[in-house]
């Protein structure tokens, strides 16, 4: 098990004992510290057959779903916390998968690369895509479908009408709450449905 900075700070935004949807889970390692840490359940959701296996193997609750498709399959707040950790940006209806984040859980939590961060900005200024250890892509084959700013996601944000409960970014595994649009490389937001 990782015991990686990133995955503290966002576990810490999870209640203790909560039911917990992590959509794109990768290969579960936030469920399981979740389950282990802080007696959390619930299920990932991932589309990528490796990983898969590897939750599996972990012991996480796995359930193979494309998100593009949605999340119909669940009630309303049928969780107490649903993530979605560098999911976003790869979705193509992101704003309806805001909308069934906050629909199927009582909090939402998403994680994104923040491509207002300094190191990015001075890659545009130079005339270049940045690639970053947020953004570790080329432009031409990165699976990334569009990239948003710390601001960008306030305004996404107020025009869902989501309580934003918290939010910082993320540098390095540190917590950024000075100037987040600028001095992380990741943001981080923690809101429920009005």
């Amino acid at each position: 098990m990782s015991e990686r900075k990133d995955i503290q700070v966002i576990a810490n935004l999870v209640p203790m004992g909560s039911r917990v949807l992590d959509l794109g889970c990768g290969t579960g390692e936030l469920l399981a510290y979740l389950q282990r840490h802080r007696g959390c359940t619930g299920y990932g959701i991932e589309i990528d057959d490796a990983n898969v296996l590897a939750c599996t193997r972990r012991g996480v609750n796995v359930i193979q779903l494309n998100l593009e498709e949605g999340l119909k399959l669940f009630d309303d707040h049928s969780f107490d916390v649903v993530l979605q950790l560098e999911t976003l940006q790869h979705l193509r209806n992101t704003e309806n998968m805001l909308r069934e984040t906050a629909r199927v859980g009582r909090i939402g939590i998403v994680s994104f690369p923040n491509f207002a961060h300094w190191a990015n900005r001075l890659s545009v200024l130079r005339g270049r895509m940045p690639v970053t250890r947020a953004l570790p892509y080329q432009w031409y084959d990165t699976p990334n479908i569009r990239v948003g700013t710390y601001a960008d996601f306030e305004v996404l944000a107020r025009k869902h009408k989501l309580e934003i409960l918290d939010s910082f970014g993320l540098q390095g595994g540190e917590v950024v709450r000075q100037w987040p649009n600028l001095r992380a490389s990741v943001a981080v937001f923690k809101f429920e449905g009005r």
